[in-house]
């Protein structure tokens, strides 16, 4: 087992002339809960794509337990994208058994226990249920594996306050305390409480890697309004609308 789960040297991912990833050096340890945080567009799903093998690098490299991403590395990681990505015809226990039957370290017996916690029965259909409840839904099986790394992009978003609490309750109690949780999210504050370290991504690129103890001992402030003056706009990007990087 390798010290350090993730080693990204130089990695880079070009979608023809933008620069979604622009030379990522970044390596994280194990059992961390770890907050991915940019604006919408700074790389963050697309960092978690590569990181599934779901994306090739353009360039540089990425590791995963000492691994390329492979069929070793997708079986460490449990993965919950930005959108629902189930049949709707599905209902609560087909999506159950599909986990126990494609997952070995799938815990039926916790999924089935945070579904009653939740009000959903075996019966009901993914495609009667309220947004809320389907992220509820797909978080619950996605954090009732036993896997060494949570790709979790945006779990809170789209959901009320209420619904976000559920969620990080439920990731703070229910991941493998030997694996290591990625939370991609914009919504700084809500998430600032369960994190032991942030990433800062702005067009690609790594602009701060610390731990939320360090950053508020040195900063004299909170992760979110550390993220506000760092992702500040000015107004010449405003007018531009944005701050995208593109090749020369």
């Amino acid at each position: 087992m390798e010290e350090n789960l993730i080693v990204c040297q130089g990695l880079s991912k070009h979608f023809g002339l933008k620069r979604a990833l622009d030379q990522v050096d970044l390596t994280i340890g194990r059992g961390r809960i770890v907050g991915l945080l940019g604006p919408n567009g700074s790389g963050k799903t697309t960092w978690i794509k590569v990181l599934c093998g779901l994306l090739q690098p353009t360039k540089g490299t990425v590791t995963i337990d000492g691994h390329q991403p492979d069929t070793h590395t997708k079986a460490m990681i449990s993965y919950l994208p930005d959108r629902m990505y189930f049949a709707d015809w599905m209902a609560a226990g087909d999506l159950l058994d599909y986990f126990a039957d494609f997952y070995p370290d799938f815990d039926r017996q916790k999924a089935e226990s945070m579904c009653m916690s939740l009000g959903i029965h075996k019966k009901d259909r993914i495609k009667t249920m309220s947004k809320g409840t389907k992220e509820k839904l797909q978080l619950a099986v996605v954090m009732s594996r036993k896997a060494q790394l949570y790709l979790l992009d945006e779990p809170i978003a789209g959901v009320d306050p209420a619904a976000r609490d559920y969620i990080l309750n439920t990731i703070l109690t229910n991941y493998n305390p030997q694996g290591t949780v990625i939370i991609s999210t914009h919504l700084i504050s809500d998430v600032e409480k369960v994190l032991d370290e942030v990433v800062f991504l702005k067009n690609g690129q790594i602009v701060c890697h610390d731990t939320v103890d360090h950053l508020r001992e040195t900063q004299g402030k909170s992760v979110d309004a550390l993220f506000r003056d760092v992702f500040r706009m000015t107004p010449n990007e405003t007018a531009q609308g944005g701050t995208e990087v593109w090749d020369d």
